[in-house]
């Protein structure tokens, strides 16, 4: 028998998680979500400029989108593992902590919306092409970020024999009471990110091939992220403390991602049938004439042309 190339995944220790700048303490943690950030709007800025967007556009969404995005995960957290935050003694300062872990997607998805029809207000972008636009950078994002899961210790499943186990301190706090020291747990931190790159291959060959607009592709995300991560909250050792029906919140708010995706793509397929003109909403077009850059109406300057 050929040897395995592995016998398990070593968690990093505490040295690994943060690091020292004068009086700052940096964490690894946040940085990858910062990383993760930058490239998912350097990537849906392209893609958005590509289809008729003003170059930039996307720092605007981002400063909507990221604040309440963060919000909404922290917030989804904290209201389904409450028994972390609130009991006798707690420092109900840590309900803050965001750099500590414990930030849910399903509530950034929450968040984030909210944060993204806001910045359509303002940008006049249609909020389904900023979400189509958005989709390979996302789940790139997301990828990064679950490597800032390995580095805090979290995100990891049931107890596995797999020469890919990861091992987990004792000390953990969300160690199983019982289960002896050495016991290796199924890395979901990896399986996400090998789930959210296939994703970017997949979905992006669907698009170079049916080019889905409307929504129709950020609703073709929702199916492919809510079906992979159905199956990894099923397993995942520390799920949320509320269930229904015998399935964790976190498994039916994943089953409600993809199950709202279907319902994106059946509705928006129904109301548009051709090719979507702009980014922008109707009679809204950016333009370049010379070296200036101006957003105009395009519907007021076919009144005012007819009338002169």
């Amino acid at each position: 028998m050929l040897p395995h190339i592995l016998v398990s995944i070593p968690s990093p220790g505490p040295e690994w998680q943060s690091f020292t700048v004068g009086p700052l303490t940096i964490r690894y943690y946040a940085l990858f979500m910062v990383l993760g950030i930058i490239v998912a709007a350097i990537w849906t800025d392209r893609r958005l400029v590509k289809r008729g967007a003003e170059p930039g556009i996307t720092l605007d969404v981002v400063l909507w989108t990221v604040p309440l995005g963060i919000i909404g995960a922290r917030a989804y957290h904290v209201l389904t593992h409450p028994h972390d935050y609130f009991y006798a003694g707690a420092n109900l300062w840590h309900v803050l902590y965001i750099w500590e872990g414990g930030n849910a997607i399903f509530g950034s998805f929450i968040g984030g919306a909210v944060g993204l029809y806001l910045a359509t207000i303002f940008t006049k972008l249609r909020f389904f092409s900023f979400a189509d636009a958005l989709v390979p950078g996302l789940l790139l994002a997301q990828s990064v970020g679950r490597l800032g899961n390995y580095i805090n210790n979290e995100l990891f499943g049931l107890p596995t024999t797999l020469p890919w186990g990861l091992e987990i301190p004792t000390t953990n706090k969300a160690y199983p009471v019982g289960l002896p020291a050495g016991t290796l747990f199924q890395p979901l931190f990896l399986y996400e990110i090998i789930w959210n790159v296939a994703g970017i291959v997949v979905l992006l060959l669907i698009e170079r091939r049916w080019k889905p607009r409307w929504g129709v592709f950020f609703g073709l995300y929702l199916v492919w992220y809510g079906i992979g991560r159905s199956y990894l909250e099923s397993i995942r050792i520390d799920p949320s403390e509320y269930s229904f029906w015998g399935l964790p919140t976190n498994v039916w708010a994943a089953i409600g991602a993809a199950a709202l995706g279907v319902i994106i793509i059946v509705v928006q397929k129904v109301r548009h049938r051709g090719i979507e003109p702009s980014v922008y909403r109707r009679g809204q077009e950016w333009v370049k004439p010379g070296s200036e850059v101006e957003l105009y109406d395009t519907a007021a300057l076919a009144k005012s042309s007819s009338g002169s």
